[in-house]
């Protein structure tokens, strides 16, 4: 069995550079906590921290939970992850709604950055605070935000696809949700550098759904009604073993480049097979360990900041460290 999350040394093999926009670092001294829970600190009980995923079904979704429940077994903390089955925003929402009066902290990574936002603020507003992770919410009141720039990583793996077409080449960019806002980042940034390079041409992005045999079928009819594309630019966890999947079958390892996303034991075995190119990981361990952990500092009275976890890119000469 891999062991597909890493630690963060692991994971910061290239570290990414500082966010565009940070927030400001915070103190709860500037925050006004519900009474309820200002009680339970005064009185030292253990906080109830919620970690609300935006898809639970989604196979990056255990590495996430894997560091939230590494954050529960901390003194002090009783840690929680939640969230939808499927991206549903409503069924997000509904379930944060109706935890809200046992929640002393909550982190979020949202289906979506505007469904969501409102959400947010209201949370803000009964004295409970939040913090973003995973994906961002930069235009509610969240406190911090504890995860991987997006738009550096798609600059990342831009960098990257050029580099392993030696500059030149038909790209497609897929993705599980092209609507997502961590999509839409990852894909700008990504399309920054590959469009910036006058021998690259990207020719569209896929959008595939989230269903396992619908992003393989998605990406083997793309790639049919478009026989000149030599190089898929995977956006996150889901599409890219699927990519390197269709790449294997059709005996086409090394003729067709591609770059993704995450340490799935599928996508790590396709890159030590050099099916697969570049896979970039965002230490999702880390994620949902630090999503407790900077609420708990937080709560504790400590200042607390936007944390970076990296960018750290595997390729088949040093896949073996994420093994």
């Amino acid at each position: 069995m891999l062991r597909t999350f890493t630690t963060f040394a692991q994971a910061a093999v290239i570290a990414a550079a500082p966010f565009a926009v940070a927030a400001e670092p915070v103190n709860v001294s500037d925050f006004e906590l519900a009474p309820r829970i200002q009680e339970k600190i005064d009185a030292g009980e253990p906080l109830d921290i919620f970690v609300s995923y935006h898809d639970v079904s989604n196979e990056f979704a255990p590495f996430v939970k894997a560091g939230v429940e590494r954050a529960d077994e901390m003194e002090g903390v009783d840690a929680r992850f939640i969230g939808p089955v499927g991206a549903d925003a409503d069924g997000q929402i509904s379930e944060i709604e109706t935890l809200m009066n046992d929640m002393d902290g909550l982190a979020i990574s949202a289906v979506s950055t505007d469904a969501l936002s409102p959400l947010i603020n209201r949370v803000i507003e009964a004295g409970i605070p939040v913090i973003s992770y995973n994906t961002d919410n930069p235009d509610s009141e969240r406190l911090v935000f504890a995860g991987q720039d997006l738009v550096e990583s798609g600059r990342q793996a831009g960098q990257q696809m050029v580099d392993v077409l030696g500059g030149e080449g038909k790209v497609m960019i897929t993705t599980i949700d092209a609507a997502a806002q961590w999509s839409l980042d990852r894909e700008g940034g990504a399309r920054e550098v590959l469009e910036a390079e006058e021998g690259i041409e990207v020719v569209r992005t896929l959008n595939t759904g989230t269903d396992p045999q619908e992003i393989y079928s998605a990406i083997e009819n793309a790639m049919l009604s478009n026989p000149g594309i030599n190089g898929i630019l995977s956006l996150e966890c889901c599409s890219t073993p699927a990519a390197g999947e269709w790449v294997e079958r059709n005996g086409m390892a090394g003729k067709i480049k591609v770059v993704g996303f995450d340490l799935l034991d599928q996508t790590v075995e396709l890159v030590a097979d050099g099916v697969i190119q570049v896979t970039i990981d965002q230490a999702p361990e880390r994620q949902g360990f630090e999503a407790v952990n900077l609420l708990v500092q937080y709560l504790n009275g400590e200042t607390i900041d936007d944390l970076d976890t990296g960018v750290g890119i595997y390729t088949p000469e040093n896949i073996e460290d994420a093994m």
